[in-house]
């Protein structure tokens, strides 16, 4: 039986910060209403979250992580709104509420998805030092593109498109290049964008580290992903589950069969503490969060 996951004291915080964000660079009216909805109200904020963690780990403060972690959570945030409409994954369900497209009607959607990715860079347009601010926007245009390119990918791959090179590989290997992009590519930028933050600079042995431990995670949280659209009602997930199969998606629990899939949750997972072990005791709450994922049911 999965035990549940600790409360995560980061959140209050979070969206507080995004709150007063929104309400000072979004214009007033239904565009405003929109970004909120989409942002706001009931996410689990691992995104943002790792970026707080990492920077703790790290020798931090929480205080230096703000901007970095809003803007990492407004791009995740766009990302949903984009991956729901109608010619993507067309989902009126998420988090157990009307997604942003079907509350606000589509252009709106697309609207409140592409202000929130503008906002999240001119969040870290105030980051001191500047050249602080440079390295995070650096780090979060690369994750951005790598996300989008997975989701390209999984888009082309559901129609049999994409180049020769990319349908010339395995199930395994295409699902792997698609969620290290798709999923992975921004919890790697939350843990280097927290050892930023602390004031750290390429190369760093710690944000190899920091690399090693959010690649292990990425994976797993797919594979978990994966196993609740197999597993779990949409009643439990707050999301339409069994979409996956239907669509003919390529997946883990597809490729590898459910216990498989559950065998190498449990590797990744030992991946990533292993990963920790640099940091000592400041480490310990990043450790704490690859166990929840791990074992998280929805």
């Amino acid at each position: 039986m999965p035990t549940a996951a600790p409360a995560n004291p980061h959140i209050a915080t979070i969206d507080r910060w995004l709150s007063d964000f929104l309400d000072r660079h979004a214009p007033a009216g239904v565009l405003r209403d929109a970004t909120r909805y989409a942002v706001l109200g009931t996410g689990k904020r691992i995104r943002p979250t790792l970026v707080i963690e990492s920077c703790l780990a790290c020798g931090g403060s929480i205080e230096a992580t703000l901007p970095a972690a809003g803007a990492i959570e407004m791009v995740h945030a766009f990302s949903l709104v984009h991956d729901d409409l109608p010619a993507m994954d067309d989902d009126d369900l998420r988090r157990g509420l009307p997604t942003t497209h079907a509350k606000f009607g589509e252009a709106m959607g697309i609207l409140a998805g592409d202000a929130l990715m503008t906002f999240a860079f001119a969040a870290l347009a105030d980051v001191r030092p500047t050249d602080r601010a440079a390295a995070l926007a650096r780090i979060l245009t690369q994750a951005t593109s790598d996300m989008i390119a997975g989701q390209v990918l999984d888009t082309i791959d559901d129609h049999g498109g994409g180049d020769d090179t990319f349908q010339s590989r395995t199930p395994l290997q295409r699902v792997q290049e698609i969620h290290a992009k798709k999923t992975g590519a921004l919890l790697r930028a939350a843990c280097l964008m927290g050892g930023v933050c602390a004031g750290l600079t390429e190369p760093h042995p710690q944000l190899t580290a920091l690399t090693q431990y959010a690649d292990a995670i990425g994976l797993m949280f797919q594979i978990v992903d994966d196993l609740l659209d197999v597993e779990q009602s949409h009643e439990h997930t707050g999301k339409r589950t069994g979409k996956d199969a239907k669509a003919g998606k390529l997946t883990y629990p597809g490729i590898l069969g459910v216990d498989a899939a559950r065998a190498e949750v449990g590797r990744l997972e030992r991946e990533a503490l292993d990963a920790l072990a640099p940091f000592g005791a400041p480490g310990a709450k990043l450790g704490e969060m690859a166990r929840s994922l791990a074992r998280r049911t929805h």
